[in-house]
């Protein structure tokens, strides 16, 4: 295959990008699935966050006219990536190099994504520098696409910062949600002169949106989001020619961030995306698509009868008005979930929350009739409306039962369950737990050196002689019990893992479970593969779970060492529960 060369040109002032000599704006979302779907409705490209299983993508983009922003993964300080070691920033960098190469000339290219969103506030000139450099020998190696990095809205001097440190970054990626309508103008407020892209953009984030008394937020309704997709692009996208050369609308897929449907465009149907959402239908109409042969149903309003606050037991009534603009006739599926109460930035992998089918006691056309679970807590009821043409609409509210709060059961986790396997994305689990000498641990989650399996392994460095360290995959992150998490690995035999010392003879412990029955929610069993020699060679080590109960383990994976004289460093690659034989 041949590269499809792509350019960006200035004439006075004004940029356009040309891919293959003819004009280009981007009219992409992100995502990987139902891509014939976003093709049919006028899409032109999807982007990408990393590199992992990228070929297969790569062809299939291009099978369907489909560009791709190829994005390369930088390290992120909060996952424990250091910009000051200097070893870590050069083994980005060859991972990065390495990627541009193999990947350049593939027709369905675009740009390459320098990182995304690992600028935290924007003011640490290492990041940036380490931005420009992997910037530079992308247009060293591979001069025939621009470079695009991306940054978590506009906050603080990140517009002056990119323009200051970054020369060879060609475009700026803009994320933005609430501040979507806006972006344009704010950008050129904060100096921004490089022309940009809205690599992620879609409704308000649970970060800025209003919040009931009790803290939960308030999610719009998926008919009230399709409006704010085709305001947000009208004013935020389209308005801007000349400067911004198109958008990624977010997300192409479905996605469980605070609730099961903020983010995405589409249902989940088991493993599979469901029903479209009246995004889709917004975005189709901005990308000049062509018009929906059967379009999403409505909802107006889901409001209670009574406080959404209340002792457990309670029942009250929901009501939902709903309608469908083809006349199809609407079926609908109550649920009442346990709230998350995961509403940071960052876009973390979730896990799916429980559901409480018995509190549905009643339903009849557009009312259910719900009674309070026994557990004091945060819960959201939710309204599917389907229409039976592959079509849906939703809404939720949150609700409060104001008692003592029960231990909730973790829901089940599927066996294999990976920890760990190609990035920190694919596992509810987050390596958070830093503890011991934390300043002393590096780890590096993309780390490319002879991993195991894949393209990527964790390198971990424990700087110090003395001391000791270690680090705790944690679900929810952050978390030491307080919280619900983790899952049930009922019929679990054995966590299993492969590592590797860099010089042999390392000795490191290996836990599950971590969290004692102090807490409101604790590990319900602790395993540990105590003090072993690491060879240079991969070893496949499990720490055996047979007849502990696992019904939550919140601490899904640990490493821990003591200072042995020297600095350590060590590798771990496919970290997953396993059923035996």
């Amino acid at each position: 295959m041949h590269a499809t060369e792509v350019r960006l040109v200035q004439n006075g002032g004004q940029y356009t990008l040309l891919r293959g000599g003819e004009p280009y704006v981007v009219n992409g979302a992100g995502g990987s699935e139902r891509l014939e779907e976003l093709a049919a409705c006028g899409g032109n490209s999807i982007r990408t966050w990393g590199t992992d299983n990228l070929e297969p993508l790569l062809d299939r983009a291009h099978a369907l006219g489909l560009s791709v922003t190829v994005g390369i993964w930088l390290g992120h300080p909060r996952h424990g990536f250091d910009y000051t070691d200097d070893q870590q920033v050069s083994r980005q960098l060859k991972a990065a190099e390495s990627a541009i190469v193999r990947y350049r000339n593939h027709p369905a290219l675009l740009m390459w994504g320098v990182g995304n969103e690992m600028e935290e506030d924007g003011n640490n000139p290492a990041i940036w520098y380490a931005v420009n450099h992997i910037a530079r020998r992308a247009k060293e190696l591979d001069p025939s696409h621009p470079t695009i990095t991306i940054i978590a809205e506009l906050g603080g001097r990140k517009v002056a910062n990119v323009h200051r440190f970054c020369p060879d970054v060609d475009v700026v990626g803009i994320n933005s949600y609430g501040g979507l309508s806006s972006v344009g103008q704010r950008y050129r407020e904060a100096g921004g002169s490089k022309p940009y892209v809205v690599t992620e953009f879609g409704p308000p984030g649970q970060w800025e949106t209003g919040k009931t008394a009790w803290g939960a937020p308030l999610e719009m309704t998926s008919t009230a989001k399709a409006e704010w997709y085709s305001n947000g692009y009208r004013d935020g996208i389209a308005a801007h020619p000349g400067i911004c050369l198109g958008s990624y609308a977010f997300v192409w897929g479905a996605k469980q961030e605070a609730t099961a449907t903020w983010f995405g465009m589409f249902l989940r149907q088991g493993e599979e995306l469901g029903d479209r959402l009246g995004a889709v239908e917004a975005m189709r109409q901005a990308w000049g698509g062509p018009a929906p042969e059967n379009r999403c149903p409505t909802i107006a309003e889901l409001a209670l009868t009574g406080s959404a606050s209340a002792p457990p037991g309670t029942e009250f009534t929901a009501t939902v008005v709903a309608e469908d603009p083809d006349g199809d006739a609407l079926q609908l599926r109550w649920v009442l979930c346990r709230e998350s109460g995961l509403y940071a930035t960052g876009g973390d992998a979730q896990a799916e929350q429980p559901e409480y089918p018995e509190a549905i006691i009643a339903t009849e056309e557009r009312t259910a009739t719900v009674r309070l679970p026994e557990s004091g807590g945060s819960y959201r009821l939710f309204v599917y409306v389907h229409d039976g043409q592959g079509n849906a609409a939703v809404a939720n509210l949150p609700l409060q039962v104001d008692g003592p709060v029960l231990p909730v059961p973790a829901p089940s986790g599927p066996l294999p369950y990976q920890i760990y396997a190609e990035g920190p994305d694919e596992s509810a689990y987050a390596c958070s737990g830093y503890m011991g000498e934390t300043t002393a641990i590096t780890m590096d989650v993309r780390c490319t050196e002879t991993p195991h399996d894949g393209a990527h392994c964790i390198r971990v460095d424990y700087a110090k002689a003395d001391g000791w360290g270690g680090v705790v995959w944690q679900s929810p992150p952050n978390d030491w019990g307080d919280q619900p998490g983790g899952f049930d690995f009922t019929g679990a035999t054995e966590l299993e893992f492969y590592a590797r010392g860099a010089r042999g003879g390392e000795v490191v412990s290996f836990h599950v479970g971590m969290i004692g029955p102090d807490k409101p929610y604790p590990d319900t069993a602790q395993a540990e593969l105590k003090a072993v020699r690491l060879r240079t060679d991969w070893q496949r080590l499990r720490v055996p779970l047979d007849g502990r109960d696992l019904s939550r383990i919140k601490s899904g994976f640990a490493w821990v060492l003591a200072g042995q004289g020297q600095p350590v460093t060590f590798y771990l690659d496919d970290i997953r529960f396993v059923a035996g034989d």
